[in-house]
């Protein structure tokens, strides 16, 4: 008899185990957008927090402050009603000044506590939290996602966007030849955000800055697609609809170099002074391989090495040496960009 009862009590342990600390939904608050900030030793954190209502959804933005994250986010949930749950916050915003002094502890704190997911976005604002909260709150639609759809690929997002999420922060941290370029937005003037470019993130803080064409380039060697994008030159205006990217890497000494080969499929929009293929080919390839070439000069002056250049050299460099790729061989490196243009169609123009 004493041994049914244990085993009953045992039962009854493992069966209230996997349930005696979840909440009902209904009494959890699910924000989509997280802003963290830190002033004078505290962090700031802002939530914007969709609230369904008859027929549309109210926009709410709550603000906490503490000695960590988890203890702003703990100030703030203890003045609502309901419990907060970070899990299903979608964009992350990260003040520019706190950016610059450094994102190390934050981003491995979401990678430790797993409260928020590893694959939310991350950005970086370019002006004050409070005031950039404001505007937006004003000027978001019903549905409260405005943020996230600028990200999203089937939504707003744009090949001139940096895509960053909280793991690849972290990767970069820890790896000796990888880092990130993170995307800058601030309240736009007629539209809810504005989009000013990519910053460059080196070992978690923020180095340098990229603007939204040369974020194109950046992401054209990350071999995400490029197409959509309009490129508009002196004598014509061009839609890219295709890229490719060929890469040969070798060591000549202690010196690294690294050829590369960009195709881009273009489709020809518009036409000023009558120009020929050949023409159109050569300006955009030369206007391309300049602009690389002064974004790449800056980047290795930065000693970021956001386009993964040294990734290619990871076989051909010892690990006890590749460890110092940011200052040993990183400032050497010898790129070549070849950029080839190919139209695809020239639409009822008639070029020769």
């Amino acid at each position: 008899m004493r041994a049914l009862k244990l085993l009953a009590a045992a039962m009854m342990v493992i069966t209230l185990s996997g349930c005696w600390d979840n909440i009902d939904i209904n009494h959890r608050v699910l924000p989509v957008v997280m802003g963290v900030s830190k002033h004078d030793g505290e962090y700031l954190i802002y939530l914007q927090i969709p609230e369904p209502m008859q027929n549309t959804t109210q926009i709410k933005i709550v603000k906490g402050k503490g000695s960590t994250i988890n203890h702003a986010v703990d100030d703030i949930s203890a003045n609502l009603e309901d419990r907060v749950d970070l899990l299903h916050v979608k964009v992350i915003v990260l003040d520019k000044k706190y950016a610059e002094a450094g994102l190390e502890d934050t981003i491995s704190d979401f990678m430790r506590g797993r409260d928020v997911s590893p694959k939310t976005l991350v950005t970086i604002c370019d002006e004050d939290m409070d005031h950039f909260f404001s505007l937006v709150k004003k000027k978001m639609g019903p549905k409260g996602t405005t943020l996230y759809d600028f990200f999203e690929k089937n939504a707003g997002w744009n090949p001139q966007i940096a895509l960053t999420r909280v793991w690849e922060v972290y990767r970069s941290i820890h790896s000796y030849t990888r880092d990130v370029a993170v995307p800058i937005i601030r309240s736009g003037d007629t539209t809810v955000v504005q989009h000013i470019g990519s910053a460059v993130i080196r070992k978690g803080k923020m180095v340098s800055q990229i603007n939204s064409e040369e974020t194109l380039l950046f992401n054209a060697f990350q071999r995400e697609s490029t197409q959509g994008k309009i490129e508009v030159m002196h004598h014509a205006s061009v839609l890219v609809i295709g890229n490719s990217l060929e890469v040969h890497s070798q060591m000549d000494g202690q010196t690294p170099i690294l050829r590369c080969k960009l195709k881009l499929k273009v489709v020809i929009l518009e036409t000023k002074e009558h120009p020929t293929s050949d023409m159109i080919m050569k300006e955009l390839n030369e206007g391309l391989t300049h602009q690389f070439n002064h974004m790449f000069a800056r980047l290795q002056g930065s000693g970021a090495d956001i386009l993964g250049t040294g990734q290619y050299f990871r076989s051909k460099i010892p690990r006890s040496e590749l460890k110092d790729w940011r200052t040993a061989f990183y400032p050497k490196l010898k790129l070549d960009l070849q950029v080839q243009t190919i139209i695809e169609n020239t639409g009822f123009l008639e070029l020769s």
